[in-house]
């Protein structure tokens, strides 16, 4: 990969990785981090990575620092703060998503947001997670169940 080609990735990934890696860390300035650092180990390894599989290596990248930072911060622990209160009834569908989205462990959530947010196959994901196939498919399935408990009941959505 030369330069060229490296610029074009950066253009053609860089949004959809920093939307990924937001949804993961659940923080912009976390998410700032992890793009930037998917990118400098793209550019390190670019002899190596071929120009097709670019999107691929960054996601999976972004994956695994992802979870890196997910598990740092959760050895340190936080007072939990006081729920939100809405000042209108009903709370707008992106709230309902990310609140149901943080219900999931690390690995799904990027499963969840790797299939059906970017669109990844199971075969990529399997090769971005280094799971394989039918592992991909049986967390994906455990992941949308606890999603599903969530978003149908009732006291999660007022």
């Amino acid at each position: 990969m030369n330069a060229k080609q490296y610029n074009t990735c950066v253009r053609e990934w860089a949004d959809a990785l920093f939307r990924f890696a937001c949804k993961c860390t659940g923080q912009q300035s976390d998410a700032d981090d992890v793009v930037q650092s998917s990118f400098e180990v793209l550019w390190q390894k670019k002899e190596s990575v071929e120009v097709d599989k670019a999107k691929a290596f960054l996601f999976q990248v972004a994956y695994r620092q992802s979870v890196d930072m997910f598990r740092k911060k959760s050895k340190i622990t936080f007072a939990e703060a006081p729920e939100q209160s809405y000042s209108h009834n009903t709370p707008d569908l992106k709230q309902v998503l990310d609140r149901a989205l943080a219900k999931l462990d690390e690995r799904s959530r990027a499963l969840v947001l790797l299939k059906d947010y970017e669109g990844y196959s199971y075969d990529e994901i399997a090769d971005i997670t280094e799971l394989n196939n039918s592992q991909v498919k049986v967390y994906l399935h455990r992941a949308r169940k606890v999603l599903k408990e969530y978003l149908v009941s009732v006291e999660n959505i007022i």
